[in-house]
């Protein structure tokens, strides 16, 4: 075997080295000032540590925090590290489990002693100080292979029953490492990490809560502590990140849910969403809107059962790919005596739906359709559960039951490019319309697990790609990106990223590409030929769920929502009972105008209401008095600006009326 291996760089210069060189070493041959800089290497595609040794002819990339999305990766990832090795150091005793990174940063999960108990807030200070003394103490993290019985000796020995437990179950031949904090703190882990503790910013992470966990996600396993932390590259983007923090905590869709009275939620119904009478407002007028767009672009809405047969899951692949996320219910009479089961062993089994698509199928195959009838768009607002666990729920963004804007587009193959072009552009103009100016569109392409043959998820990829050029959004300013391993297990899918007003996306939209589903469950059309042919199948959403949306809603705009969606609108308060006649009259004329409107006569100072209306978010305030009853006036204030302007009741009426036009509905 040749002692010397050809490195190629990304600028297509290549270098012979000696097998078993770094590419530290490499970079620090090219100049000081990218030895310096460089966190890591890329070694054909692969993020790797630096100090991992080349055994072969290599690609060979640098990675500076500069490529700020793999070195973001790194530091969380040793900054879990040093969290772990922190809270042992302070807590002897502790055992530790898995600690990946996160969007923001990064979460270590702990088995704490049970003299010790679950870890708490008040002692976060305490655990940043050891991590920064780790820091400073720019401790080399090594990377060493184990051979399986001795790390799980190892574990063993040093009371890591976890750790042990992960080690017993990983794949058989899977090369198991662990990475060295300096000489003695362990953990194992694929990696990679940095060069050493040193090259974090002691100033550029923190602690931020503590919370419950279950091992491995399941609460039937032991309850750990899971401590959260934020990570980043420096000082300046640490600051940034907590000024987004406490913005994200003012607008709160929980927080501004309680305070508008739009919804609760409760343990009677875990995952499931009370929608208070202002709540349910936004929701109908949304789902209004959303009912105007698809019936304006083509769609029939149909209606589909809540409860199916196990078979028709099992039929459609949700059964085998799907079940741990579902609800199934027996289909018998549950035993009313005092003695026996609840469910004899004999029962036949159902699920309520997960989603509706095997139930569009069915109706799509009543009944010969032709090659004429296609495409075929069915739209449904499809209230459908999913067996999500307690510790997953987050207020309304994710709950177990939840009401998808569905539809499924049947069509030829011919069709599928055009169709998926029009639908991104009715996304774009309902994006815009619903407030949402920005928004990126990205390809996720084939899982490793997946139906189908290769070429027909090239086919399925190409079109989607096609249909995106097409519409004009394959380019930087929609945020365009391919990630492949991402689609789902039947088909390829396009992303639609919502940016919020305060810079977070959520991915909302999808379109999907099937031609599996119509395969499995047998849909036919009668093509030109007079033969039979499968269509294909688009999954499509713009919203994605109506809670999930409002949410995003709510914090989007803080629930100062435009005036259209606004629960109540307008408020008409009065300053003296006087006037109180005038103000009856005035919201009669304003909700014959179609206006949402309520009146405030209580004996209080008109301050008070003001203030009062507008923690509430009501867009509108119309105060009355003496001259103003006398002179059919109002006294308009608008929310979040200041002063008052003085108009006619009417004129007001029909800027109101104006405003409280939804935005499809509106001339020009």
């Amino acid at each position: 075997m040749s002692e010397m291996i050809r490195v190629t760089l990304p600028d297509g210069s290549a270098r012979e080295v000696v097998r078993g060189t770094t590419a530290a070493e490499i970079a620090a041959d090219i100049g000081p000032g990218l030895a310096k800089a460089a966190l890591a290497a890329k070694i054909d595609g692969e993020l790797r540590d630096i100090m991992r040794p080349l055994e072969e002819d290599t690609n060979l990339a640098l990675v500076t925090s500069r490529d700020e999305a793999d070195a973001l990766e790194l530091v969380r990832h040793d900054y879990a590290h040093v969290l772990a090795e922190a809270v042992q150091n302070l807590f002897p005793g502790t055992q530790i489990t898995f600690g990946p990174s996160t969007g923001d940063g990064f979460y270590y999960d702990f088995a704490p002693t049970a003299e010790h108990g679950p870890f708490r807030d008040d002692e976060l200070p305490l655990i940043e100080e050891e991590m920064r003394k780790i820091i400073a103490a720019d401790l080399p993290l090594t990377r060493e292979v184990w051979e399986r019985d001795k790390l799980i000796a190892k574990w063993q020995a040093d009371g890591e029953t976890f750790k042990a437990e992960w080690a017993a179950e990983l794949p058989e031949g899977e090369e198991l490492t662990v990475y060295r904090s300096g000489e003695g703190w362990m953990d194992m882990c694929r990696g990679p990490h940095l060069a050493s503790t040193g090259k974090l910013d002691p100033a550029a992470f923190k602690l931020t809560r503590v919370s419950g966990a279950y091992w491995r996600g399941d609460q039937k396993n032991a309850q750990l502590s899971r401590i959260y932390g934020t990570g980043w590259l420096n000082k300046k983007q640490l600051a940034e990140h907590l000024v987004r923090l406490e913005e994200a905590a003012k607008r709160d869709h929980r927080k501004i849910g309680r305070e508008m009275d739009l919804f609760h939620l409760q343990e009677e119904a875990h995952g499931s969403v009370f929608w208070h009478p202002k709540g349910y407002r936004i929701y109908r007028e949304l789902e209004a809107y959303m009912r105007r767009a698809i019936d304006g672009s083509g769609y029939q809405e149909v209606k589909t059962p809540q409860v199916m047969d196990a078979k028709q899951w099992e039929q459609s692949g949700h059964w085998g790919k799907y079940r741990e996320n579902m609800f199934v219910i027996p289909d018998e009479v549950p035993n009313i005596e005092d003695e026996g089961p609840l469910v004899s062993d004999d029962a036949e089994w159902m699920a309520l739906k997960p989603m509706n698509c095997p139930a569009h199928v069915l109706i799509f195959r009543q009944g010969m359709k032709s090659y004429r009838d296609l495409p075929l768009r069915m739209a449904e607002m499809g209230c459908c559960h999913r067996n999500e666990p307690h510790g997953a729920l987050h207020g309304i963004m994710r709950v177990r039951q939840f009401t998808q804007d569905d539809g499924h587009i049947f069509c030829r193959e011919d069709q599928i490019v055009e169709e998926v072009r029009s639908f991104c552009e009715l996304l774009d103009r309902v994006y815009k319309q619903l407030g949402f100016e920005k928004y990126a569109v990205k390809l996720a392409l084939r899982p490793d697990m997946r139906f189908g043959t290769e070429e027909m998820w090239d086919k399925a990829e190409a079109e989607l790609r096609e249909a995106v050029e097409r519409a004009g959004m394959a380019n930087d300013d929609y945020g365009w990106e391919e990630l492949p391993g991402e689609g789902a297990f039947y088909a390829p899918k396009l992303e639609f990223h919502l940016t919020d007003a305060i810079g977070r996306t959520w991915q909302c939209g999808t379109i999907q590409s099937d031609r599996v589903m119509p395969e499995r469950l047998d849909a036919s059309y009668i093509g030109e030929d007079g033969e039979r042919h499968r269509p294909v199948m688009l999954h499509r959403a713009i919203l994605g769920t109506y809670e999930r949306f409002i949410g995003i809603l709510i914090e989007h705009f803080a629930g100062r929502f435009p005036t259209w969606l606004a629960p109540v609108q307008a408020v008409v308060a009065t300053i003296v009972s006087d006037a109180d006649d005038y103000a009856k009259d005035a919201v009669a004329q304003l909700a014959a105008a179609g206006i949402r409107a309520e009146i405030d006569v209580r004996n209080e100072k008109i301050n008070y209401k003001v203030r009062e209306h507008s923690l509430a978010k009501v867009p509108y305030l119309l105060v009355v008095g003496n001259r103003e009853a006398e002179e059919g006036t109002v006294a308009i204030r608008t929310l979040g600006q200041d002063g008052q302007r003085i108009m006619p009741l009417a004129e007001a009426i029909a800027m109101l009326k104006g405003e409280a036009t939804p935005p499809d509905l509106r001339a020009g």
